[in-house]
């Protein structure tokens, strides 16, 4: 007879403690999005957050001067970032740039599911960003992004504690793509909506997380109907740990109503996210 526990009762475990110990998020990063939450702040409150960590500074430098965000004149400095594109679109970088790190396992098969949640993560931030200036919500595109980014943090979660427990060498089971898909799909939406709460998000954020797959969703939050609408042109399109699923329809679906977009928009979409890697981090 084995005292082998059950590899659910293992994850379990780990979520049973404190949220905030999982390597997921930056410190710097979190504390940003916080700062930005109380819309009372100053240029140099962001400046001195992003002081603490110049490895922060120096990548958001470099998002910042990507194709993706690149003006005229290169950006120089943090504050030169700030007053060209905004506090939020600062901290998304921040979050970005730092985010990057965390996807990555030296298990061969939990490194790719990890390289494809991050791929799947920045296509869906850039779909929803562009989603909500198309829809007519141009104020929201810098917390779309940052929903986009953010909605499967779940899931990385989940990868981070299979992660350790192949590791640690304390369960005989054979963590097959099948077995890892199954636990992640079944877990991540409520896994990532505890962890967001855990670090103080704004609830906008937090109701992406919990509520960007359920059947039932607040139509009247254009940041998670953007997400919603953004991840299924993802999953169509394969652009995350699934494979293609070319079937879907997009334009038939609840969120592409909301939104009012029209198939011509929505196959520029797709575009969007197909060519979602024009941001430098690394």
């Amino acid at each position: 007879m084995t005292n082998e526990k059950p590899l659910i009762r293992l994850i379990q475990e780990r979520l049973d403690g404190n949220l905030q110990d999982l390597p997921v998020f930056h410190t710097v990063a979190v504390k940003l999005q916080q700062l930005l939450a109380t819309r009372s702040f100053e240029i140099d409150d962001v400046i001195e957050l992003i002081s603490e960590d110049q490895s922060i500074a120096g990548r958001i430098l470099k998002v910042a001067n990507s194709s993706y965000y690149a003006g005229l004149t290169k950006i120089a400095t943090i504050k030169d970032a700030i007053i060209r594109l905004g506090a939020q679109e600062i901290a998304n970088m921040a979050m970005l740039a730092s985010q990057f790190e965390f996807f990555k396992s030296s298990n061969d098969s939990l490194n790719r599911m990890m390289q494809g949640l991050w791929g799947h993560a920045l296509a869906c931030a850039v779909g929803a960003k562009w989603l909500t200036r198309k829809a007519g919500y141009p104020g929201m595109a810098a917390e779309a992004f940052m929903g986009g980014l953010m909605h499967d943090i779940g899931s990385l979660a989940l990868l981070k504690i299979l992660d350790d427990i192949l590791r640690e060498n304390v369960t005989t089971v054979h963590f097959s793509e099948h077995l890892v898909r199954e636990i992640v799909d079944a877990m991540h939406e409520e896994v990532g909506y505890n962890l967001m709460k855990a670090w103080n998000f704004p609830d906008f954020y937090c109701e992406i997380a919990h509520s960007h797959h359920s059947e039932e969703f607040n139509h009247s939050n254009i940041l998670l109907v953007s997400t919603r609408l953004s991840n299924l042109a993802c999953k169509k399109l394969g652009r995350s740990m699934h494979p293609p699923e070319p079937g879907i329809s997009i334009y038939s679906s609840q969120e592409a109503q909301i939104l009012g977009m029209k198939e011509i928009a929505l196959a520029e979409l797709e575009i969007i996210i197909e060519d979602a890697d024009g941001i430098a981090i690394e």
